[in-house]
């Protein structure tokens, strides 16, 4: 695996054609919890997704569309024209360099154009492939949820349990473990791709977290199984698919 640490005559002389382009968010995740954890995620998929396919792996990009939750100061969202337009320049500029397998690892779930615009990318530019690594992901999840022992937080959403046990992990040091969430109406689920958070939720959590249940260490250590469960059998079908040389249209 390299990444921009090292140098371009490294980087030619590795023989490395694959590339992982992580993507993250600036986000509101509630009252107490810091607005990158997106962007924390996509950075634990793409070390992992590059050390498994020996790629080079691109800085994080931390912003992403978020309309949803736009309307929630610090938030950041980007259209996803404005956003897939400057994708498509990143993947056309090493195009021409020689690369020819493209992840991109998306640590936002509300990134609904990747479907799209890998279609649109592997239609346009025949000679090069671009992959999602969404392969085994309700599996993965229910493993992950399993291992971790978090099914109570299984049909979260955004901003409860499962969030605060992540970032307890990556960064304990800017969660605030105070009570946040509501129980949201499971007939709420069909306007949330519609209808902008501020309206649905009281506090833009669709979860819920209440301390007490677990200590700190507990937290993060179910942040960490959960994430590395999650990755690694994430990228068991990711892998299956880097193996088949015809999709890889090499």
């Amino acid at each position: 695996m390299m990444d921009y640490r090292n140098t371009t005559s490294e980087l030619s002389e590795s023989g490395i054609d694959t590339v992982v382009i992580p993507l993250g968010s600036t986000e509101q995740m509630g009252p107490y919890l810091p607005m990158h954890m997106d962007t924390l995620i996509a950075e634990l998929y793409a070390k992992a997704y590059g050390e498994m396919l020996n790629a080079y792996v691109l800085p994080v990009l931390p912003f992403n569309t978020s309309e949803e939750h736009a309307k929630f100061k610090g938030t950041v969202h980007v259209s996803p024209n404005s956003l897939t337009a400057f994708l498509e320049d990143i993947i056309v500029t090493l195009r021409k360099q020689g690369f020819r397998k493209f992840v991109l690892c998306c640590g936002h779930g509300g990134a609904y154009w990747e479907a799209a615009f890998v279609k649109h990318i592997n239609y346009m530019y025949e000679d090069i492939v671009l992959v999602v690594p969404h392969h085994n992901l309700s599996d993965a999840w229910n493993e992950a949820i399993k291992a971790a022992g978090l099914e109570e937080a299984a049909t979260e959403v955004h901003g409860g349990l499962l969030s605060v046990c992540t970032l307890m992990w990556l960064c304990p040091e800017l969660v605030k473990l105070e009570e946040m969430g509501s129980d949201i109406s499971r007939d709420t689920r069909k306007y949330m791709n519609i209808v902008m958070w501020d309206r649905l939720t009281v506090d833009g959590c669709w979860g819920k977290f209440t301390p007490g249940k677990y200590t700190k260490e507990q937290l993060a250590e179910k942040g960490r199984i959960f994430w590395t469960t999650f990755i690694a059998k994430r990228g068991e079908g990711l892998m299956s698919v880097s193996e088949k040389p015809l999709i890889l249209g090499e």
